[in-house]
């Protein structure tokens, strides 16, 4: 119809594979890069999904909000081509927001079942899974989706903790599902890496661990290095917890641990990992209530953005 506005709202008005409509970063209807909402996964590439979970946590609560924050962040970077890639990663995949995983709260022990069910449903139609936290006990059960496509995964785990104290294969507890996961051959310790750590854990379970004192002494060049030798040509998974970032530049989140690495370390660190199979990608334990200036749910989203950067070049790169 003659007149009517194309622009704004793209979030449920694209009716397009690809590209944007023009938007205000400053109103209109919010979802992760103003993709279209979706649960069409029809020549989709990659859909984004939130799990707004925080049962598990054991400190502040509130990453719950995480979804919610991380799509607001990212209007700005909606509007922008990525530096220093060059290229908007909308314009080389097909993205849908697929909404988040509905859980009731009130019956916790289903709820990993249903988060591994969310995630199953996009691998089986062939789209890369990108998921917004929530606390990071949701890594787990999306693990369980991702081995049952892939078999046991490279995990690239970027964490102020190790998330691999004891575990009784029951609770719902951000600090010890990766000890889970090793526990049920879902990930491949001796071929992952865990990048940032700065609290102490005696037990391993078998991961590569390139702390935060090694990663400022050595700097991201190494570490980029170490992580691809160590991952090689095997399917990973990127895993980042917020908390990672030193609390300068990620204050919202629930258990902030001082010393850890800055936002440009770690997406230069990200930017430089394009050669990785990667099969899916999760940003958890972003936590809004405790932000100042959104300068935490910024950087979640940039990661992510990133992210989604390095598979525009593979996209590219496969023709």
């Amino acid at each position: 119809m003659t007149g009517v506005n194309q622009a704004g709202d793209s979030a449920f008005l694209n009716d397009k594979r690809f590209g944007r409509r023009d938007e205000q970063t400053y109103a209109g209807a919010l979802s992760y890069l103003r993709a279209r909402y979706s649960r069409d996964l029809a020549d989709v590439d990659v859909a984004i999904t939130g799990i707004p979970l925080d049962l598990a946590t054991t400190n502040r609560p509130g990453a719950r909000f995480g979804p919610q924050g991380v799509r607001a962040a990212s209007v700005q970077l909606s509007q922008l081509a990525s530096f220093p890639h060059g290229f908007d990663p909308m314009d080389r995949l097909a993205v849908v927001d697929y909404g988040d995983c509905y859980f009731d709260h009130g019956h916790p022990m289903k709820i990993p079942d249903l988060i591994t069910a969310q995630i199953r449903r996009i691998l089986e139609a062939g789209v890369h899974p990108i998921s917004i936290g929530g606390d990071h006990f949701v890594t787990y059960p999306i693990l369980r989706a991702i081995a049952e496509k892939h078999g046991p995964v490279s995990l690239v785990h970027f964490d102020a903790h190790s998330d691999t104290w004891p575990d009784d294969g029951v609770e719902l507890n951000h600090g010890s599902m990766f000890t889970r996961a090793v526990n049920e051959g879902l990930v491949v310790p001796e071929r992952s890496v865990q990048i940032g750590l700065r609290t102490w854990n005696d037990e391993h379970r078998g991961f590569n661990i390139l702390d935060a004192i090694w990663v400022h002494e050595q700097g991201v060049k190494a570490v980029i290095e170490r992580s691809l030798e160590l991952v090689g040509d095997r399917p990973a998974y990127l895993t980042f917890d917020i908390d990672c970032l030193d609390p300068a530049f990620a204050p919202g989140t629930g258990t902030p641990v001082a010393g850890g690495l800055s936002t440009h370390q770690a997406l230069s660190i990200i930017r430089g990992m394009g050669a990785v199979s990667w099969v899916g990608m999760d940003l958890v334990e972003v936590a809004p209530a405790y932000d100042h200036s959104e300068i935490t749910a910024l950087a979640g989203a940039t990661l992510i953005y990133d992210y989604l950067c390095l598979l525009g070049w593979e996209k590219k790169a496969l023709g």
